[in-house]
């Protein structure tokens, strides 16, 4: 995994795939005002897969009550120096905040290990369920994966995951693994331009009463 700068622009890359750059980030900062938008608890804990380039994490703390908490998930931990490093005016103060705690590990695997831990847990991890860079990332969109995310959540919370492209079915797993589910389609510039990007908005039901 490569930073690359030209002028003021940075991307980041693995072999000949542009997994993220710092000129684009409407739909990344989307993924977390949409799930937001949707918890209820002044008191709420979110998981992030992926620090990327901070604007997922920045557009969530922007928005989350003073009580609420944020873990990042992030797997190289090359990507979190480059946050404190040539990154650093992206994420301005967001890694000094006190309702953030980063964990450099495997994002499956915090949530296979936390049950009803979280009120959303947002996804940016890869280029989405069909642009996987790591084989082993789909164990996350696998139905086992998603009923794990399913179970890390408290009944009422929201899976969010941002895709660089259309999967299709992937709405229909994320309902067999026991969600409701919505989907986004969004260009990444203003005024219908960009690329269309796509978030789904997976909810685990309230019990029934």
């Amino acid at each position: 995994m490569l930073l690359r700068q030209r002028g003021s622009d940075f991307a980041i890359e693995y072999g000949e795939i542009q997994l993220m750059v710092s000129w684009v980030s409407r739909s990344e900062q989307a993924l977390a005002t949409l799930a937001c938008q949707r918890v209820r608890r002044d008191d709420a804990q979110l998981l992030i897969g992926g620090l990327g380039m901070g604007f997922t994490l920045t557009a969530a703390l922007a928005v989350l009550p003073a009580n609420a908490g944020v873990v990042v998930a992030e797997l190289v931990p090359k990507v979190l120096d480059w946050a404190k490093g040539p990154l650093a005016h992206l994420f301005g103060d967001a890694l000094a905040d006190p309702r953030l705690a980063v964990e450099i590990c495997d994002v499956h695997d915090l949530i296979a290990g936390s049950p009803e831990r979280f009120d959303a847990i947002l996804l940016d991890v890869d280029n989405g369920p069909d642009g996987l860079i790591s084989l082993a990332n789909d164990r996350l969109y696998s139905v086992g994966g998603l009923q794990l995310a399913h179970a890390a959540l408290r009944p009422g919370g929201v899976l969010a995951i941002w895709s660089g492209y259309p999967a299709y079915g992937f709405a229909d797993q994320l309902e067999n693994a026991g969600f409701i589910v919505e989907e986004v389609h969004m260009r990444t510039g203003e005024h219908g331009r960009g690329d269309r990007h796509v978030i789904w908005l997976a909810t685990r039901p309230l019990p029934q009463n």
